[in-house]
């Protein structure tokens, strides 16, 4: 199996893992942006620390850091704040469930922007692959439902939100591009941690501004948040590496095995039973999955 498929497939458990804790915060009196703001908080320092220890370990010299990499780290980790925010605004919003629907375009749009942006074209046989599992994950998401309107603010807010993760994951990928030639996983830490670091200072100030207060109840949970900030670290440590290794459509692609670990998750976890559409989505992603494992294998 190649390696960039191990990456993704633990990134997606570990992320899986970390939105439970985060669901757990939720009732530990922290706000939305709280809880996010917790996966960054502890995420920067760790990931700026095994960067360090990489490079001294390895030998590699501190790469050059150009307009090219900051760019790249920029669109990578604003385009998730605000992909993250947009989709959190949808529950405020009436049939926000095809909003959400609509966030999973993220895998063609993604597609298409490693093609324009960084020249990566995706295969036909990756396509298919792809608009299965797409269709797989609108199943889950509930997909649209019956009598629901196809305009208004849910659809755009999902379709934005969906356009800015696919814009995070093309961040990222040109982001460990542009330090070649370190090895693969140098340049994941050394992109993650400066991404990690980005999101941290920005969401410190959006605390401080919108929601005064928050940011000392987040550093005064640290014993919880903390475990937050080290799942979510190592499950973008996933990401990166992936993204070091392959293009970005194909990672985001393989990524939707994600949903599939998170119904594994309601079953055994919350003990909360699949309907038959949720079952036959899990078989689409599953398919989905399937293709582009055994197409690099």
């Amino acid at each position: 199996m190649s390696l960039w498929v191990i990456f993704t497939l633990a990134a997606a458990a570990m992320q899986t893992v970390r939105f439970m804790l985060q669901k757990q915060l939720k009732g530990a009196g922290l706000s939305t942006g709280g809880a996010t703001f917790s996966r960054f908080l502890f995420a920067a320092p760790i990931a700026l620390t095994l960067a360090v220890l990489v490079l001294r370990a390895t030998g590699d010299p501190l790469p050059a850091i150009s307009p090219r990499f900051l760019a790249f780290v920029a669109l990578g980790g604003i385009a998730q704040i605000v992909a993250t925010f947009l989709t959190v605004a949808l529950f405020s919003l009436r049939n926000f469930a095809v909003g959400v629907a609509f966030t999973k375009t993220e895998t063609v749009q993604v597609a298409l922007f490693s093609a324009v942006i960084l020249g990566e074209a995706v295969s036909p046989a990756g396509w298919l692959a792809i608009g299965i599992g797409f269709a797989g994950v609108i199943i889950l998401s509930r997909g649209l439902e019956p009598g629901a309107k196809l305009v208004g603010r849910p659809v755009l807010f999902g379709l934005l939100a969906g356009g800015l993760f696919g814009l995070s994951a093309i961040g990222y990928r040109g982001a460990t591009l542009e330090l070649l030639p370190l090895p693969f996983f140098t340049r994941a830490l050394v992109a993650l941690a400066a991404a990690t670091l980005l999101q941290t200072v920005l969401m410190s100030a959006w605390l401080v501004w919108r929601e005064p207060g928050e940011l000392a109840r987040v550093l005064t949970r640290w014993r919880r948040t903390v475990l937050v900030g080290i799942t979510g670290m190592l499950g973008s440590l996933g990401w990166f590496a992936a993204f070091a290794l392959q293009n970005a459509a194909y990672v985001r692609a393989l990524g939707q095995a994600e949903i599939v670990f998170t119904m594994i998750a309601s079953v055994l976890v919350f003990r909360e039973r699949l309907l038959t559409r949720e079952m036959a989505g899990i078989a689409l992603v599953v398919l989905s999955v399937l293709m582009i494992v055994l197409s690099f294998a």
